[in-house]
């Protein structure tokens, strides 16, 4: 074994980088980036550092292009030479180099979205304008547009700990990523440049010198207020501009001339400070807090853009006149608030429509503040208001500005109302039975049943001051029968006591393992003629939502048995709902990553079953997702339109068709998958002493000392059983284990089983379902590594379940190389190709630095405490694969 010449290094390297094909401008800012780095490492780090981080990142390279044993153990032994300090000083160089160079990926995905801008109206594929044209052509204009205005897109954002980057560490990236944005457009050479160049360095030092993970847990309101800052920064402005694209594509030079076509189709959701499914630290009083700090955070943002609305209608009555109705309106306005009206009439004199809308700016105010006397009573009153101010434009011609920035306005509204998102509750079905009980049997009542009926008060209280919309979707986790759901509804009764009114609650069951989805259409069918749950049914025009879990139901019996078992699900309860009259909304439980449900939104929405889409989509949005999608204005657009677009798409009669059809032909391929891949899958899950080998050979354990999130890492659990395990850690500590054995293990088993290659390629080109599978595993599988899988399944003691998960990975991927094409994994997907070929080395250098400190761990004697030097090198490790892989659980 020798180390490599100079010469041989920038071969490597070179080579690398070549094969990848990066585009210049981004490869312009990976390298700038990483040459600020290793600037900063130069002059921040301790003596010696820099060459040391070059020395092993040679050697990853090195060892990612040469196959050889000898090249994996020089760069192995690298990682092992180094002292813990070192060794911590290392990982966090690589972790902020990743940092650089999602912000590089994202800083070009956002250029790459701004070129096709203009582009779009020629091309409109995978837009919600695409979508509509397709339908109109399937059945015509008039139906189309009806369905357009009936689409729903409904993201809830959840707390689940998956996000591994402290907020320090994302508001740093925030800063960095203007500053990239100002240094591209300064003249090359200039003083601009330099003064732009020097604060990127100066950011990246501060970024480098950050803690990147949290020394303590965040609480539920850190939680919130990390979501907040989403909603601030692109949510709030992004939503109307989507909007006003549709509406400006479909109306042409009309746009904003007169009344849209597009209706205000999303509505957000949230699980954070709602959530209390194992989570104790989810109080009555934390579900309070969470609506209060989002309404501040809407009403704040609803008042700054009324002002910047009134300020910029300075039209004159003489010109503009007002209606009778804003005339009546601006008297009211005036009695209730005199000395502002005075000052505002002051300064606008003739401009009725910009007076009477600062006015009604001051009682958005009011509402934030509780000012009983000029506050809102709910969003739609304010809506009453806002319109009477663009009727009467309208009435005096002036119709661009009453759909330009007002309409915007009134848009917000619309979306977000007072509360911003609207908070759900959710709690396991068992603590609901336990707290009923205890009630039923009228003893004294525990901590435990108090807490359960202080959740149902604070339902009344979120509803009645922030408006009906606030609050009152209950999802109820672990349903397994109908007395789960009218608990429900009993517990809210004993909460108000006999003469209280119980708040209003649509009860939303949610069906999580392989039995509870067989179960579900059976269940549903009973519970819709009882008592209060039927009663509700009827109140809302016969609306039903249903939530699916794809993260437990995987880890139940494997990810294929769940897909198809999900699938299957669903195709069953949306014929119910057909048959019965029920408008159906599926709620899909899905997490980041693709052992939990995750992958690209659109393919998954046009593999739905027929019906089960009808223009409505909901889904929880998580941890490091949440940032990647919303988080940039640009991104946020796009991902909004393309799901809205597949949403339109799915309820298609071709779409339907071809599901309905490829599923009925390939009706004998899913059964004999769906119980060829469980009975793989239970060979390893259920062999006896998997549990405590599986918290050995991955980071389980540790992965529940790193504080992502509020939530426990289980519940109750002990390494004798999966049973209680948390679906997050089990998928993460695959995950950082290079295995990613939650997202794939069982399909090659049962794609060899099928055998037949011709028709599993004809399935692969007409069985959405089955693309899409095949398509996620294989990002799945082109982020595991079999040399280091084998580092981390060597720590345990069980050659038998070592050589089951490696057969099987090799089994794997050899067929979905095969019924794909192409030279390797994800061949047909060059940009994810490239992705993973820029980070892979990197993570790799990670990967063997978290499998020392891992090797010291298990090493030591179990009598003495964990080194601490250890478990701090493993847990940086941990959250630097985290961010080189770019999704956690």
């Amino acid at each position: 074994m020798h180390d490599p010449t100079p010469t041989e290094v920038l071969d490597v390297v070179g080579r690398l980088e070549a094969e990848q094909e990066i585009p210049e401008q981004m490869r312009a800012d990976v390298r700038l980036l990483g040459s600020l780095l290793g600037q900063a490492l130069r002059e921040s780090g301790s003596d010696g550092l820099y060459e040391d981080v070059e020395r092993l990142r040679v050697a990853t390279i090195h060892a990612y292009t040469d196959p050889s044993p000898e090249a994996f153990d020089r760069a192995a032994a690298i990682a092992d030479e180094f002292s813990v300090a070192r060794a911590d000083e290392v990982t966090r160089a690589f972790t902020c180099y990743f940092h650089l160079v999602n912000l590089a990926e994202e800083r070009h995905r956002v250029r790459v979205l701004r070129e096709r801008d203009g582009e779009s109206t020629r091309d409109p594929r995978g837009t919600i304008v695409g979508a509509y044209a397709g339908l109109a052509d399937e059945i015509g204009d008039e139906a189309a547009l009806e369905r357009l205005r009936a689409v729903r897109f409904h993201p809830v954002f959840t707390a689940h700990p998956t996000e591994a980057r402290r907020r320090a560490v994302s508001t740093s990236i925030r800063r960095l990523s203007s500053l990239v944005d100002e240094i591209s457009a300064a003249p090359v050479g200039g003083s601009a440049e330099r003064r732009v160049r020097r604060l990127v360095l100066e950011e990246i030092d501060t970024l480098w010198r950050t803690a990147p993970i949290r020394t303590e847990k965040p609480s539920p309101t850190d939680e919130v207020r990390a979501v907040m800052a989403v909603f601030d920064d692109t949510l709030f402005t992004s939503v109307p501009e989507v909007y006003r694209r549709v509406d400006d594509a479909l109306q042409g030079d009309a746009a904003g001339s007169r009344e849209p076509i597009v209706s205000p189709f999303v509505r957000v959701g949230s699980w954070v400070g709602g959530d209390r499914d194992g989570n104790p630290f989810v109080t009555a009083k934390v579900s309070r807090k969470a609506a209060a700090i989002a309404s501040e955070h809407v009403l704040l943002g609803l008042e700054r853009a009324a002002q910047r609305v009134g300020r910029g209608l300075t039209l004159d009555a003489s010109v503009t006149p007002p209606s009778d109705g804003l005339t009546a309106l601006w008297a009211r306005l005036r009695s209730a608030d005199e000395d502002a009206a005075a000052d505002v009439a002051k300064r606008s004199p003739e401009e009725p429509h910009r007076r009477t809308i600062l006015l009604l700016a001051r009682k958005i105010a009011a509402t934030r503040t509780r000012d009983a006397d000029l506050a809102y009573r709910d969003p739609e009153d304010l809506l009453g208001d806002l319109r009477i101010v663009q009727d009467s434009l309208i009435a005096a011609g002036a119709s661009r500005q009453a759909y330009g920035q007002l309409q915007e306005l009134i848009w917000q509204v619309e979306t977000f109302g007072f509360h911003l998102a609207e908070l759900e509750v959710r709690q396991h079905s068992a603590v609901h039975a336990k707290a009923l009980a205890e009630l039923d049997a009228g003893g004294p009542r525990s901590e435990l049943t108090e807490e359960v009926l202080e959740v149902f008060r604070t339902i009344s209280y979120v509803q009645e001051r922030f408006g009906p919309r606030a609050a009152g979707r209950y999802i109820v986790s672990f349903t397994r029968s109908v007395d789960d759901l009218l608990t429900v509804h009993r517990l809210a009764r004993y909460a108000v006591g006999e003469d209280g009114t119980p708040p209003v609650l649509d009860v939303i069951p949610l069906f999580e393992t392989f039995a509870d989805l067989q179960a579900a259409p059976a269940i549903l069918a009973e519970v819709v003629g009882h008592g209060d749950f039927a009663s509700r049914l009827q109140a809302t025009g016969n609306r039903l939502e249903v939530m699916l879990g794809y993260s437990d139901s995987s880890k139940d019996v494997g990810p294929v048995a769940a897909t198809l078992a999900l699938y299957e699900a669903q195709a069953d309860i949306a014929e119910w709902a057909k048959e019965s009259g029920i408008e159906l909304t599926l709620f899909h439980g899905r997490g980041g990553a693709l052992g939990r449900g995750g992958g690209p939104a659109n393919s998954a929405i046009l593999a739905q079953p027929p019906h089960s889409v009808d223009g409505r989509f909901k889904l929880t949005e998580q941890g490091e997702v949440i940032f990647a999608r919303y988080g940039d204005a640009d991104i946020a657009q796009r991902h909004i339109d393309q799901v809205a677009a597949a949403i339109l798409t799915a309820s298609a009669p071709s779409n339907e068709q071809r599901n309905r059809t490829a599923a009925e032909q390939y009706a004998d391929i899913a059964q004999q998958m769906e119980t060829t891949s469980r009975a793989r899958f239970f060979d390893l899950v259920r062999a006896p002493g998997f549990a405590p080998w599986f918290a050995t050979v991955t980071p389980m354990e540790e992965v529940g000392l790193l504080a992502l999130g509020s939530r426990p890492a289980r519940r109750g659990l002990s390494v004798e059983s999966l049973e209680d395990l948390r679906a997050i850690p089990w998928v993460f500590a695959w995950t950082q284990a290079r295995i990613n054995l939650a997202g794939w293990f069982g399909l090659g088993t049962a794609l060899d089983a099928v055998g037949d290659l011709e028709r599993l390629r004809g399935a692969y080109e007409n069985w959405p379902l089955f693309r899409t599978m095949i398509d996620n595993v294989g990002m799945s599988l082109a982020k595991t590594d079999d040399r280091i899988a084998r580092q981390y399944l060597a720590l345990g003691d069980r050659d038998d379940l070592a050589a089951l998960v490696l057969d099987e990975m090799a089994l794997t991927r050899e067929w979905v190389v095969r019924i794909v094409g192409g030279d390797g994994l994800i061949a047909n997907k060059p940009v994810l190709q490239r992705a993973v070929k820029l980070r892979s080395p990197y993570v790799d250098a990670l990967s063997l630095l978290q499998l020392r400190a891992l090797r010291a761990l298990r090493d030591a004697p179990s009598d003495e405490p964990a080194d601490p030097g250890q478990q701090r090198l493993l847990l940086l490790a941990v959250s630097g694969v985290a961010a080189g892989l770019q999704n956690t659980g």
